[in-house]
């Protein structure tokens, strides 16, 4: 399952959660999130013990500027509320899968 994250619910959501967030930054109109939304949600329904979710640039500039998103998708995994990895541009689920195992503990 993956969760809408917007600005309202950032905090409650990413800031304040325990353990791992993976967190997409995506946008409608972009044709490679169109291609890594199924493997995000992929991860979000079978991946346990992390948190998953979308962030959509369009309506979340705020949350966009605060981490440096320049392109889309932009994937950047948070633990314990901080960001630790950023990955842009379409990878394998392989490779998110990885970032998630080397800061799960």
């Amino acid at each position: 399952m993956t969760v809408q994250v917007n600005e309202t619910n950032f905090a409650q959501e990413v800031q304040q959660k325990d353990g791992l967030v993976l967190l997409d930054f995506w946008a409608p109109w972009c044709g490679p999130c169109r291609i890594l939304g199924p493997i995000i949600e992929e991860i979000g329904d079978t991946v346990e013990g992390v948190t998953v979710g979308k962030v959509n640039v369009d309506e979340n500039p705020v949350l966009s500027e605060q981490f440096g998103v320049r392109s889309i998708p932009t994937v950047i995994l948070f633990k314990d509320g901080q960001p630790v990895e950023q990955v842009v541009g379409v990878r394998a689920k392989e490779v998110f899968l990885a970032l998630i195992e080397k800061y799960k503990v």
